[in-house]
């Protein structure tokens, strides 16, 4: 059973319902407090194209150090108080945990001299990959693969990392098509059934190796559904309707982190985080028009209207004009945060004044950016905790929940939908009403429709 229930929402104002502001703030080991009247900003970077092996490792290491040195040179010089450093490691620095422990503690030693001299406070994020996608896993929940992600959990947070985060991918095998023929019953039993079940397994041992080793369990992201279908809705290849209802549905299972335990903040390409900040109260790490280094999205404004951490996404270690991109990264977020912290700065009736127009800039003009008006979040939100504690039953309440808002929406002229669209949400209601609200009848019958090499049930022990 999960650690938590949530009944109710965490928010009874949506004034209060800020950047910088959460309800469960989350006290950093530096003093930082995340969530706590102040947003901070959070550097995401990766290496350039180059191989990672053994005999590449002296130089990857040398990137991570070239990397952080840079960074916090420069937030020295903007008289930065603090920020959050997430490490994103790369497939082979999983594979061999040792190589990622490696990475964690050089890049610590950096910011604790900066922190010894400059009082410039830090934090540590890891986000091992999720190796469990590999053909030759034997298992989602146990064997090999799981148990490399685990070490590596454990030595890096051994060795700094504070925040312990995934872009867990427990229903993949079966979403990526989903999306791509726009099936939102496989994406509902994607996301909340395989989803929310490999959830609950994966989030009970982190937070094991979280207290185990004085660390913060702090979320996981629904990057690989819901930021995939976004990209793809950006590139026309499927309905935008489409997207903004998985990017919300993907809420329920990012939930499950919170309800075993993960106390935030949630990690920044995790758009469904605002429901998460809804429902939940917790800190969230959101990214927008910073991550154009990544990839282009509709939501550049909007994504900072309740982020508690400012993020980038991860952006090569690569020359521009300017200097080294993380380092001009991590100087456009210091100037988005300290925006937003002066507006906080002068009460929150003028911080929301800052809110709505970052929400107005965005929220018209598409419906992905619509489902994350902090209006339209509390309205599901509260439909998605209503629903019965049946994690299928509480997705298919958030598909139906995004439908209704999304043609309230269209008809009182509050978001731009294409006309070519329209009928898409009839199709989509449809597919959700045609799902057995029975989660076995449900699972059965997917699973007959879908027997191909990629998606294989006993992984799941279905």
């Amino acid at each position: 059973m999960p650690i938590k229930h949530y009944d109710k929402l965490a928010y009874e104002n949506i004034d209060q319902f800020i950047f910088g502001i959460s309800k469960n703030p989350v006290k950093l080991k530096s003093g930082m407090i995340i969530g706590g009247g102040k947003v901070y900003p959070e550097l995401n970077f990766t290496l350039p194209t180059m191989m990672i092996n053994e005999d590449t490792l002296t130089e990857v290491i040398n990137q991570y150090k070239s990397i952080i040195e840079d960074a916090c040179k420069r937030g020295v010089d903007l008289e930065m108080e603090g920020f959050v450093t997430e490490i994103e490691l790369l497939p082979p620095t999983t594979y061999n945990p040792s190589w990622g422990e490696e990475i964690t503690k050089v890049v610590k030693d950096i910011l604790v001299e900066y922190e010894n001299k400059y009082q410039l406070k830090h934090s540590i994020r890891i986000t091992p990959v999720d190796i469990r996608e590999d053909k030759k896993s034997p298992h989602m929940f146990r064997g090999s693969h799981f148990d490399l992600v685990m070490e590596t959990f454990y030595k890096c947070a051994k060795a700094g990392a504070e925040l312990l985060s995934i872009e867990s991918i427990g229903g993949k095998d079966l979403h990526d098509d989903a999306i791509l023929y726009c099936e939102l019953d496989k994406s509902i039993f994607s996301l909340g059934v395989l989803g929310t079940m490999d959830m609950g397994h994966l989030w009970s041992s982190i937070g094991k190796i979280a207290n185990e080793t004085n660390t913060l369990s702090a979320g996981d992201t629904a990057c690989g559904f819901a930021n995939t279908a976004m990209v793809l809705a950006d590139r026309k290849m499927v309905p935008k309707v489409f997207a903004s209802v998985v990017r919300v549905i993907s809420a329920v299972r990012s939930l499950v982190a919170v309800e075993e335990g993960a106390v935030g903040p949630d990690k920044d390409c995790g758009y469904e985080g605002i429901y998460l900040k809804a429902i939940t109260g917790i800190p969230i790490s959101m990214e927008g028009k910073s991550s154009a280094c990544a990839h282009l999205s509709p939501v550049g404004n909007i994504a900072s209207c309740a982020a508690d951490l400012w993020s980038n996404e991860s952006v090569q270690n690569v020359k521009l004009l300017g200097g080294m991109a993380p380092t001009i990264s991590l100087e456009q977020l210091e100037y988005d945060s300290r925006l937003m912290n002066v507006a906080l700065s002068d009460g929150l009736t003028k911080a929301n004044y800052l809110k709505d127009w970052l929400i107005r800039s965005d929220s018209y003009l598409d419906p992905q950016a619509y489902v994350l008006n902090p209006e339209v979040v509390f309205r599901i939100s509260k439909k998605i905790i209503d629903a019965k504690d049946d994690y299928l039953l509480r997705t298919k309440a958030a598909a139906l929940a995004t439908i209704e808002e999304l043609r309230k929406g269209i008809n009182e002229k509050k978001v731009k939908v294409e006309d070519k669209e329209l009928d898409w949400l009839d199709r989509m209601e449809d597919q959700v009403l045609s799902i057995e609200d029975d989660s076995e009848a449900f699972t059965a019958r997917i699973i007959d429709e879908n027997m191909n090499e990629k998606f294989i049930p006993s992984k799941y022990d279905l």
